[in-house]
């Protein structure tokens, strides 16, 4: 993404807090949702570009029996990112984060690591709220950037952001398996690895999959989002 459009998809990130209902965790029992929680990617909704229509490249499509979240980025295309509120009695007592990911298609020349090439086959962003600041931890399916390089970090009065290369390169079309701690990750990235540092509320899971600093195709598959302690 470009300079402008890396601002706007940090900054939405700030709209996970204002989801309609519709984009919220279906209904629990009087009980409460627990552990493990399945993120339904049915329920992943806009939360930057358009809303509805043709703009918005995502479906839900139904593969070998199960449900992944397909999002396919064609250039000209106005980037639009995809989230999902975690619910709210599980948001201070979240520790891990899984997914399966499959990267269709790489930005030609996309790179999370360098300025004007910030374009990636995917994204998994979690999203941490403490007062009236944000967190956010961006995990990127890079095309070219250095595994396991943190690039693209910003701290201002009102978001802190990291991007972590977790991908980087491979054969388009392969599923890959992710666990993360992100409470640990937190701590590592925002609090200098202090393990009795508070950890604020996870309030959101976002993806994206865009090529418009490159002008080029990137498309990628999601599925099997899962919460956990």
């Amino acid at each position: 993404m470009n300079a402008r459009a890396g601002t706007r998809a940090s900054a939405v990130l700030a709209l996970l807090a204002a989801f309609s209902p519709v984009a919220a965790a279906p209904s629990q029992p009087a009980s409460g949702p627990s552990f493990p929680f399945a993120l339904d990617v049915h329920r992943f909704r806009s939360v930057e570009g358009p809303s509805s229509g043709p703009g918005v490249y995502y479906q839900v499509v139904e593969e070998s029996g199960g449900s992944l979240l397909r999002g396919i980025y064609r250039p000209g295309l106005e980037t639009v990112t995809m989230g999902i509120e975690v619910p709210e009695p599980l948001r201070k007592r979240v520790r891990i984060l899984r997914w399966r990911w499959r990267a269709r298609s790489f930005p030609v020349g996309g790179n999370e690591c360098r300025g004007g090439r910030g374009d990636s086959a995917a994204s998994v962003i979690a999203a941490f709220k403490r007062g009236l600041r944000w967190y956010i931890l961006k995990y990127v399916w890079s095309p070219v950037a250095p595994l396991g390089a943190v690039c693209d970090k910003k701290r201002t009065l009102l978001l802190t952001r990291d991007t972590i290369i977790l991908e980087s390169g491979g054969t388009p079309g392969i599923w890959l398996s992710e666990v993360i701690d992100v409470h640990q990750s937190f701590l590592d990235h925002f609090e200098g690895g202090h393990k009795d540092a508070e950890v604020p509320e996870l309030v959101g899971v976002a993806v994206m999959t865009d090529g418009d600093q490159t002008h080029s195709e990137a498309g990628a598959d999601w599925a099997g989002f899962e919460l956990d302690r």
